[in-house]
């Protein structure tokens, strides 16, 4: 167990308060009081502190114990919370970190902070604890409409995935410090993002050659109208202002780049190849129905442009603490992999996930039906597969699937969206849906909204399965989230406008994990031997008195050779048109004429 002093001087490296920071008062100890640090009459001794001259900025105050202390003790939270309310008359913005060389507690000002880092980490990853801002999405919605028109309509563009590449592109280039001026021409920024993009991609394309790619379809993109000063400034003022939000602390996975993709792929909603897109709030589901955390090695082997690897970026960092922890790192470069065979589409999953600072290098082009991405998957150690591959079977649907099942260790769990019935249709002849069970069990089917791709003209689950174990007849457990209560916006496709999906998303995973859905009552078991789908309730069948009253006229006018059409237009007309109509105390009276009929 180490003791206090050990776990003082461990902190004040790792927090980096002997450093010799200008114009901060900084370090650590057990003899200076505040009172010596210019909190005048306190003879209280933190035990490290961080005061930077400019009261406006961040002061850390640190508290620690040795490893054997337990730092949930009330009277712990009472002395770093004593500390803070010493230090906050002067500083607005105060850290207070309690750390026993194991376990850590942060306080911003007197209230705690949660979902941070779990180990102690520098300085500035508390500091920018004050610096979180939110982003406006639909600012960000602005922006890439207006991009994608200009390059359509001013710089002809034409083919779509260039126009998202090329946007990408500048971003990664924006991110890696090239210089955009507004006044450039289009050649000279074209080739400043090129430049950018070659110097970057050249530690990682020996890890990964196919890498290349990016660049030569970058190259490839041609422009009808190149001169035309005000478009370029305009371009470059737009990836200015969306590169802040690609790098504010406060990304989650979407709020950026699933609204620059979702603008971008409602002019074309399913590729030459197949692909049809996941929607942020369904990524977000997926992730939470298969239990992924930040320690899972994550496969997407149709990863499209991306989408279920930045979402478990996303999420797997905001557990290991944020964008600045340390474990950030290894999550971006070494828990991630996705396969994409599409070439445009793999340059786009590259250049995105180049946005992000890493995951580039555990991206393969290849056809995930093959051998060869059979041996790769083996080689990664993957845990959790999200995937939404592509739905015609012409593009080996079911062999992508069979594949990365065959290929994953035993016990992985495996989510893939798919048409309703893709499992089923095949039941006949034996080919996949039966096949997949006899080495691989699906648990879990959730049958997905009507409306969720909208205008594909398709209905969707998501199927569970756990790879390397027989079905064996097991019964699989279905549920049907009818809403998600997304609503249609004009020319932005569903959104989420009224904040409804969150509290549907917490109750849907918490009713599958439970195995009780208590409000929508959708909870169904299925035997595999009968259906490999969601099975829809059956409408009762009812009958009304007018029903069976229609029925026998028909049949008596059929009876008397009359035509049932003919008679019913006649006699409208006659009530319309000749008789007499009255009403009465609400009562409506209509009189035929004699011989009317």
């Amino acid at each position: 167990m180490r003791t206090e002093d050990q776990v003082r001087d461990e902190a004040k490296i790792i927090l980096g308060f002997d450093d010799g920071e200008a114009n901060v008062l900084q370090g650590t100890g057990q003899i200076t009081t505040f009172n010596q640090l210019g909190f005048s009459g306190n003879s209280n001794k933190p035990d490290g502190w961080y005061l930077p001259n400019d009261k406006g900025e961040v002061a850390i105050i640190l508290e620690t114990k040795s490893e054997k202390e337990d730092l949930y003790k009330k009277k712990w939270e009472t002395e770093i919370q004593k500390n803070i309310a010493i230090v906050r008359p002067k500083y607005s913005k105060v850290v207070g970190i309690l750390y026993n060389g194991s376990d850590i507690r942060v306080f911003k000002n007197q209230t705690e902070v949660t979902g941070i880092a779990s180990t102690l980490q520098n300085k500035s990853y508390y500091k920018r604890l004050y610096s979180e801002e939110k982003i406006d999405k639909q600012q960000i919605y602005r922006l890439t409409k207006q991009i994608n028109d200009t390059l359509h309509t001013e710089f002809g563009i034409k083919n779509l995935y260039h126009r998202m590449i090329f946007t990408a592109c500048a971003l990664v280039a924006k991110r890696y410090g090239a210089i955009l001026d507004k006044n450039m021409s289009f050649q000279v920024m074209k080739a400043s993002i090129l430049d950018t993009l070659s110097l970057h991609l050249k530690e990682d394309q020996r890890i990964n050659a196919k890498l290349e790619l990016l660049t030569e379809v970058y190259s490839e993109i041609k422009m009808n109208n190149p001169d035309n000063p005000k478009a370029i400034s305009d371009f470059i003022r737009w990836i200015s202002a969306i590169s802040e939000c690609v790098n504010s602390d406060y990304w989650n996975g979407e709020d950026v780049m699933g609204i620059f993709f979702n603008e971008f792929n409602r002019y074309k909603k399913k590729s030459e190849s197949g692909q049809v897109f996941t929607p942020d709030h369904i990524t977000s589901f997926i992730y939470r129905l298969i239990d992924v955390n930040k320690d899972d090695r994550v496969l997407d082997a149709a990863c499209g442009s991306g989408a279920f690897l930045v979402k478990a970026m996303c999420n797997m960092i905001k557990e290991a603490g944020g964008v600045h922890a340390q474990e950030a790192i290894q999550i971006k470069r070494e828990q991630l992999f996705g396969i994409e065979w599409d070439r445009e589409i793999y340059a786009l999953a590259c250049a995105n996930m180049l946005i992000h600072k890493d995951g580039k290098t555990n991206l393969e082009h290849a056809d995930s039906r093959t051998k060869e991405a059979s041996e790769w998957i083996k080689s990664k150690g993957i845990t959790k597969v999200l995937m939404n591959p592509p739905f015609e079977t012409k593009y080996g649907c079911l062999k992508i699937v069979k594949n990365v099942l065959d290929s994953v260790p035993q016990g992985t769990k495996c989510a893939f969206i798919l048409p309703d019935k893709k499992l089923e249709k095949n039941m006949v002849d034996k080919k996949y849906g039966n096949k997949l069970l006899k080495n691989h069990t699906l648990t879990t089917i959730v049958k997905f909204p009507e409306n969720l791709f909208f205008g594909q003209g398709v209905t969707t689950s998501v199927f569970v399965f756990i790879a390397g174990h027989p079905q064996n007849g097991r019964d699989i457990i279905g549920y049907y989230i009818a809403e998600d209560g997304l609503e249609t916006v004009k020319n932005q496709g569903r959104q989420d406008i009224k904040n409804r999906w969150q509290e549907k998303e917490d109750y849907w995973i918490r009713a599958i994990q439970n195995g009780e859905d208590e409000q929508f009552h959708t909870r169904q078991i299925i035997h595999p031997n009968e259906h490999l789908s969601y099975q829809m309730p059956e409408k009762p069948f009812e009958i009304y008195e007018e029903d069976f009253i229609k029925t026998m006229m028909d049949y008596e006018l059929f009876q008397r050779g009359i035509d049932a059409k003919e008679f019913g237009e006649g006699l409208l007309q006659r009530v319309m048109y000749s008789s007499t109509i009255s009403a009465k105390d609400d009562k409506l009276t209509i009189t035929l004429k004699e011989n009317t009929l």
